[in-house]
């Protein structure tokens, strides 16, 4: 289908795009990076690791904080304030005398990535007719698949080859030029929102919007799961060496970066609901064959690329129906805890794996990874049904 967004429009997503691209890789790029980062400050495995944790939490916490405190703001100043934020917090990495500090540090990036992420799409979903949101929200996303395919891995090799060091003060440095290109090709015309403490209680205790939320949960909870112990998985069910896990991260990057192309096309005639429905379900028949898959790794190959696709369809259609259930008014606040509920289930699907797979091995963590994209699936039914009663509602008021 015709693509109608202008060039300026196309400008100002791409740079959007690139903003998450680099808040993504800064943001999970420790995860890559755990040896250099325990020899440069002599810490432990489980030191570096709760770097990604920390941050995670202050993103969770502080997603809908900031715009209680910042959403009145035009959102693309949120957008360069946040990016200035995030750069500051990878700076202090890099020249952090030792381990408090690298807390402190990834504590200021979390702040700034909540300014970042939530207002990333809000604004980009502004800036086009209501026709090309999903386009425009799966170019921005976009973003997160690139980070996941080449931005964490490049950041690994960089700390593996130059230190710790030397990749944040390049997280930093990209940081302020992606704010410079946001400033230069975003127009500054979105209208941020006043947002109160109460409004985020309101937005809660909403059914249509709780259950939406519930559904970003247990569609993370579920990815993550399975993809969180995908190395172990590999290496013990299909006995794989560490070239084969790498051949399988690069196949689910670039088959998450097919998913999230076809969506923006597919965003134009289906609906958010359609959408999320066949990609769960695709995701559910593809690991429920995997279960039975025979020990080759070529056909997990295979089925790994179906995975990736229907993981990458799911992360922008949740968003764009998140833009589409909410009011204007409390889009910001929306989007936010739908950022704060996705970190929560990211940590929250890799806890159960870690649980589970000592215990249960391989089936374990598939079968509890499906439970949770069922549990997706039934609320994406309420929030539904609840979304129509509100119509329903709202025409008998009329």
């Amino acid at each position: 289908m015709k693509n109608h967004l202008s060039r300026s429009q196309r400008h100002a997503l791409w740079a959007l795009s690139l903003a998450y691209f680099v808040q993504a890789t800064g943001a999970l790029s420790v995860a890559g990076s755990l040896a250099p980062i325990a020899d440069e400050w002599g810490l432990s495995d489980g030191q570096s690791a709760r770097l990604l944790s920390i941050f995670g939490l202050t993103f969770a916490l502080g997603a809908p904080l900031a715009q209680v405190f910042f959403g009145k703001i035009f959102r693309r100043d949120q957008v360069l304030a946040g990016m200035l934020v995030f750069g500051l917090g990878a700076v202090i990495f890099a020249i952090a005398p030792d381990y408090r500090v690298l807390v402190i540090s990834r504590i200021i990036m979390g702040l700034g990535a909540s300014l970042i992420g939530p207002v990333l799409v809000a604004l980009g979903a502004e800036l086009v007719v209501q026709k090309e949101r999903g386009s425009a929200i799966a170019m921005i996303l976009l973003g997160v698949s690139l980070a996941s395919m080449v931005g964490i891995p490049l950041a690994a090799w960089i700390a593996h080859a130059w230190g710790a060091r030397i990749l944040f003060i390049l997280v930093a440095a990209t940081s302020g030029i992606t704010a410079l290109g946001v400033w230069v090709f975003v127009p500054n015309i979105v209208k941020g929102v006043d947002v109160r403490l109460g409004n985020i209680v309101d937005v809660l205790l909403e059914g249509k919007s709780l259950a939406a939320f519930l559904v970003v949960f247990f569609i993370t909870s579920g990815v993550y799961d399975m993809y969180a112990f995908i190395s172990p998985i590999i290496r013990d069910s299909w006995h794989g060496d560490t070239p084969q896990v790498s051949l399988a991260l690069a196949i689910i990057g670039a088959a998450g970066i097919a998913g999230n192309l076809f969506v923006g096309r597919a965003a134009r005639r289906y609906s958010a609901e359609r959408l999320l429905v066949a990609g769960m379900t695709l995701l559910v028949a593809d690991m429920l064959i995997i279960m039975l898959l025979p020990g080759h790794l070529a056909l997990l190959y295979l089925l790994l690329v179906f995975w990736a696709f229907a993981t990458d369809l799911l992360w922008p259609t949740q968003q764009r129906r998140i833009v589409e259930i909410s009011a204007p008014e409390t889009r910001g606040i929306s989007l936010a805890l739908t950022s704060a509920f996705m970190f929560c289930g990211i940590g929250f699907g890799s806890a159960v794996a870690s649980y589970l797979y000592p215990l249960f091995g391989f089936y374990g963590v598939m079968l509890s990874s499906v439970f949770f994209l069922l549990l997706a699936l039934a609320s994406l039914g309420i929030s539904e049904r609840l979304r129509g009663r509100t119509r329903e509602f709202q025409i008998v008021s009329q």
